[in-house]
């Protein structure tokens, strides 16, 4: 049995896509999957399973149960501790509710987001790093217009943003 974690994009966001957590696990647990838990509302469940290559058995799972199609990420423990790992910014010196991974389903060309103009965005910074873009909005990233510039750069990669405590708990849960 394998440990993941599934990010969903885009749910419970605005009114749109409503998934309820609890309806979640239920679909998530209907698939044999075992330690099923969720973390906050925002699309966030951690799952042990044998199957090799669940996101798209959950994509199926979830577009079935509730009549909508979601991007589902999936990613191992072992997957999550790299991505904290290969982090470039100096978290501990930050506020973690400000810096965001952006993670990316498929690993995008060399050079992907060259066209993005960091100067352009300052003081916000980020860094593309394999299937992860880590980012800091120092003034939060509600007014920010970085992460429509980076989701804008094509051709469109599928991404989910999770805020660094988030993919803490989610390394935590995952463990």
């Amino acid at each position: 049995m394998t440990s993941y974690a599934a990010l969903l994009r885009g749910i419970n966001v605005g009114g749109h896509k409503k998934v309820p957590m609890a309806e979640l696990r239920a679909v998530m647990t209907g698939l044999g999957w075992s330690d099923v838990r969720t973390y906050l509302q925002s699309g966030n469940a951690v799952f042990s399973t044998a199957e090799a290559d669940p996101g798209p058995t959950l994509e199926r799972a979830v577009a079935e149960h509730f009549g909508f199609t979601v991007p589902c990420l999936v990613r191992t423990a072992d997957e999550l501790r790299a991505v904290a790992a290969a982090c470039p910014l100096e978290v501990k010196e930050l506020d973690p509710a400000k810096v965001l991974v952006l993670f990316i389903e498929e690993e995008p060309a060399p050079g992907h987001f060259a066209g993005v103009d960091a100067a352009a965005y300052a003081p916000d910074v980020f860094q593309h790093v394999g299937r992860a873009v880590y980012c800091y909005f120092p003034g939060g990233m509600g007014r920010s217009k970085l992460p429509a510039a980076l989701a804008a750069v094509r051709p469109r990669l599928t991404m989910t943003g999770r805020n660094w405590r988030t993919v803490e708990r989610l390394i935590e849960l995952t463990s």
